[in-house]
């Protein structure tokens, strides 16, 4: 490895971002996936979500209804959304720790909900569920989140891991877990 990878991280002197994942499924158990075309992660798939705007003080519940309404066109009440999990990225692709709130919307959505697939930030996918793990995804979402959110999706409870990217392989783990998986 070279580069980044050669040095030891200073957790100190790394900022750090707050944002959401959102998980929107149809009823056959799809998953609505954003095929990115910019940064992070440009020409892979993640749920769709985004940056907390910090300085206006919104909360995480806002900033998941914002991007839903924002990426996915559709306005979520908060009756219809909930936080399933917390995940802590320390020293992300070594440049900044993540804190990801990620909420699953509990309605079932029906894809004509959508007002359009693409927009500036990639094109918007429903994958069914046995095909997320084959997409490209971010390694932390490969190697760690997907798996533990696959089983667990649908289920009330909640979901704390933390991921350090830190170190030549991925170390993290649970740190928290009221659910119940089932299915799969």
């Amino acid at each position: 490895m070279s580069g980044l990878h050669d040095q030891r991280y200073e957790p100190t002197n790394l900022p750090y971002r707050m944002a959401v994942l959102c998980y929107l499924w149809t009823e056959d158990d799809r998953l609505l996936m954003l095929h990115r075309c910019r940064e992070p992660n440009p020409g892979r798939f993640s749920p769709i979500g985004g940056k907390m705007e910090i300085s206006e003080g919104e909360t995480p519940h806002e900033c998941a209804r914002r991007e839903i309404m924002e990426e996915a066109g559709i306005e979520i009440p908060e009756k219809d959304i909930r936080m399933t999990a917390l995940v802590a990225e320390k020293a992300y692709q070594f440049q900044m720790h993540w804190m990801l709130f990620c909420f699953e919307v509990t309605r079932r959505i029906d894809p004509d909900e959508l007002p359009r697939t693409e927009f500036e930030e990639g094109t918007l996918e429903w994958i069914p569920v046995e095909e997320v793990e084959h997409r490209n995804l971010p390694e932390t979402d490969q190697k760690v989140l997907w798996p533990l959110i696959k089983p667990r999706r649908h289920q009330p409870g909640f979901l704390m891991v933390e991921i350090d990217c830190g170190g030549d392989e991925l170390a993290w783990k649970i740190v928290e877990d009221t659910t119940v998986p089932v299915g799969g």
